[in-house]
Formats: structure tokens, C-alpha cells, sequence
């Protein structure tokens, strides 16, 4: 059984389901019905957070998850984005109120749901002022459409302007040993304003977990092909942090990925760890990190071999950086 920790206003498993890897960005996307199949699965296992996005599969994942979620709709908490989306098969950032209402409403008809726990604003639109976005966010809220608002890779000034414009209940940033920005400001901000932080890829999209040893195995058009950390002479000063890592998870009898997670929980109360997987064994290995019993020295060493100093690359290509708000080193 996972340890809870309250999101949203709910109480719920410190290990939520990230459902991104299923449809989007990554390689080896699942067919429908075993996505709906792993799905399923994470919750009978004790999974009780799943977070979508209008973005992925440029529409696709929610109607997945719509399909898997039916039958334990209420159990769950359930998460979505709107901000972004798929227009004519490319990226689009839109932070128009009416914009972010119609998203919404698609996003309700393909989760099959009346309602959304909590809606996060993928991304800041420049173009619009954050409060005006979070403005029609607190619209759907008092039309009952969403429980409660987030924001998605923000920085701490942006996270102060949106929540006294409406309480936002939840803030989502990349946060693992290898990706330390949250802890600029934002980590700070969500605890004294008792705000929820979820940490998403805390496994550092898969370089924590081995998922994969060599970027020429991975399809054209995985998104971490054009990240530098997996490129060239930074991937291999960073495989070469793994395989210490790796040593120092044996040390205490748990899987690298197990560590990594147990480090992202470890760091505060407030803060939620958001594993994606589409293998149905590291989903239950995720689980299990949740009652590991590490050593705050562990710990401690783990946190000293991987971070920003010791990781090699920046984060996200210059283009891709260009669209977020979070603070950087």
C-alpha cells in the first residue's frame, strides 16, 4: 500500500501514474487496448493519480484514458492540461480564455467525466497574462467543470501573480536528481503557500532507470533524441554518473529507479512524484518505492553524485526552452 499525501484535496497515492509515455513524445507509443489494459492495471495496483493532457497524442491520451478510467472514475484523481495543443499536427501554445474553455470542454467529452480534478495550464502563453488565463480556469471552477487549478513548469514570481488571482492547488515541473530548478524557488514557494508540487519525469526520462543504454536505439522521433543531456560526450559523462548510481542502489537492495523516486519523495511532504511507463513490471516497481526504507545518507550521497553540477547539458534544446517559465541555474 503507497503512502498518501494530499493533492487537489484529496488524499492520494505519493506515486501518481504520468499517462504521457503511452501516446506521446516517447518511443515504442502502446496500441490502444494495451494502453487501456496498463492503465487499469496501475490502479488495481494502488495507483490513484493519473495525470493526461489535451497535448498528448494531440488529443489521443485522454480519450485513452477516458476509455480506462471509466469504471473507477470516481476513485481516482484525475488530472489533465489544457494550454497547449495539437493544431494541424504541430505544437500550439493558446492561453485565451476561450481557447482554454473550448479545450476543456474536449477534454471533459474524451475522459468520458463531468468533471476533472485538477486542471493544469500547460504552459504560460506570452501573449496573455497568467492571470487572465487562470482567470477562466476559476470560471470552470465555479462551473463545477474542474475541482481545482495548476500550473505546469512555471517559476515561483509567475506561481505568486497566478495564485492571487485564484488559489492554485497544485504546481507540475521536471524535478529528479538530474533536474534541480524547483529547487531555485519554486520548492519554497509551494511550501509556504501550501501548495502541492508535482514532480514529473523524476526519473529523469528514463536515464535513471536504464530504460534505454544508447540513443541510436531510440525511434526519430523520441523527444530526447534532440535533448543534449543524451547526446554525444554528455551522454557518456552522464552513463558513467548512472553506473554509480546503479552501485549505490544495490548497496541498499532497490532498483536505481526505486532510489530515484524514494530522493524526489524525500525532499518535502508537499511533493508528489509522477513516474510514466509503458511497461506494466516498472509500474509496480515504482509503487514499491513508496514504503522503501532508505537512509537519509543514501540519500544524501545519491543527491551528491547527481545534480546540476555533476550532469552534463543543458535540460531542453534552446528552442524548446524558449516556452518555459521555470527558473535556471
Amino acid at each position: 500500500m503507497m503512502n498518501k499525501r494530499k493533492l487537489a484535496g484529496k488524499w492520494v497515492g505519493e506515486i501518481g501514474f504520468g499517462c504521457m509515455n503511452v501516446s506521446h513524445a516517447y518511443s515504442g507509443k502502446l496500441p490502444e487496448s494495451d494502453a487501456i489494459s496498463l492503465i487499469q492495471s496501475a490502479y488495481e495496483a494502488g495507483m490513484d493519480h493519473f495525470d493526461t493532457a489535451a497535448l498528448y497524442g494531440f488529443g489521443a491520451n485522454e480519450v485513452v484514458v477516458g476509455k480506462a478510467i471509466k469504471g473507477f472514475r470516481n476513485e481516482i484523481l484525475l488530472a489533465s492540461k489544457c494550454g497547449m495543443t495539437g493544431v494541424n499536427g504541430k505544437r500550439v501554445i493558446n492561453g485565451h480564455p476561450k481557447a482554454l474553455h473550448a479545450t476543456l470542454d474536449t477534454a471533459l467529452k474524451s475522459l468520458q467525466t463531468d468533471y476533472i480534478d485538477l486542471y493544469y495550464l500547460h504552459r504560460i502563453d506570452p501573449d496573455v497574462p497568467v492571470e487572465e488565463s487562470v482567470g477562466a480556469l476559476g470560471e470552470a471552477v465555479k462551473a463545477g467543470k474542474i475541482g481545482a487549478i495548476g500550473l505546469s513548469e512555471v517559476s515561483a514570481q509567475t506561481l505568486l501573480r497566478a495564485h492571487q488571482e485564484h488559489p492554485v492547488a497544485a504546481l507540475q515541473t521536471e524535478y529528479s536528481l538530474w533536474t534541480r530548478n524547483a529547487e531555485i524557488a519554486v520548492l519554497e514557494a509551494c511550501k509556504s503557500l501550501n501548495i502541492a508540487f508535482v514532480g514529473f519525469s523524476p526519473l529523469a526520462r528514463g536515464f535513471l532507470s536504464n530504460t534505454f543504454t544508447d540513443i541510436s536505439t531510440l525511434e526519430a522521433g523520441d523527444i530526447r533524441c534532440g535533448m543534449p543531456r543524451f547526446q554525444g560526450e554528455n551522454w557518456q559523462a552522464n552513463r558513467k554518473l548512472y553506473a554509480e548510481f546503479a552501485r549505490l542502489a544495490e548497496q541498499v537492495g532497490c532498483t536505481p529507479a526505486q532510489l530515484a523516486i524514494k530522493w524526489v519523495l524525500a525532499q518535502g511532504d508537499f511533493i508528489h512524484a509522477l513516474p510514466g511507463t509503458r511497461i506494466e513490471a516498472h509500474m509496480i516497481e515504482n509503487i514499491a518505492a513508496s514504503t522503501l526504507k532508505v537512509s537519509a545518507e543514501v540519500l544524501r550521497s545519491a543527491g551528491e553524485l547527481i545534480n546540476q553540477q555533476t550532469v552534463k547539458g543543458p535540460r531542453y534544446p534552446a528552442a524548446a526552452q524558449g516556452d518555459i517559465d521555470t527558473e535556471e541555474f
